[in-house]
């Protein structure tokens, strides 16, 4: 989530992925980046328009906005496992999202802190996955534009 790093603190975004990301860091100081995710993934509720809008004839009323789509499942991977993302990741399973937490994309200093993070966040409710599970799943069938390039990135 930091952007760049700074005396005294972890390292920023992989220089490589900075241009995937440009726009998109959202600066934290908590380990828990749930509280900075959350307004991203669920909208604000649209204010009541006031006046006398119902009283007018309905085909002088305009229609209702739908509602801002909410997310219902994020997929987390990165860095020190067993801090920031399982802090993060525990916070929106709190919030009652689905979290997908992609194994293989995650690490920690030590094996052994990266593995009890993905113990604990197994019992938490949290999906643990693959980077294979998650592009397939989002692909759905093998007629999708982007098929080929997946699969030629697997192998």
């Amino acid at each position: 989530m930091g952007d760049r790093a700074e005396p005294g603190r972890p390292g920023g975004t992989v220089e490589a992925l900075q241009p995937l990301v440009a726009g998109r860091v959202l600066a934290k100081t908590a380990f828990d980046g749930a509280p900075v995710l959350l307004p991203r993934l669920r909208p604000p509720a649209r204010a009541q328009q006031g006046g006398n809008a119902r009283s007018l004839p309905r085909h002088l009323q305009k229609p209702a906005a739908p509602p801002a789509a909410e997310r219902e499942t994020i997929v987390l991977a990165g860095c020190e496992t067993h801090v920031c993302l399982m802090q993060t990741a525990l916070g929106l399973l709190d919030e009652e999202l689905d979290v997908w937490v992609v194994t293989d994309a995650c690490g920690s200093r030590t094996e052994r802190n990266r593995d009890a993070a993905f113990d604990r966040l197994a019992g938490a409710g949290a999906e643990l996955v693959t980077t294979e599970m998650v592009a397939f799943e989002w692909l759905r069938h093998a007629e999708h534009p982007r098929f080929k390039e997946i699969l030629t990135l697997v192998k």
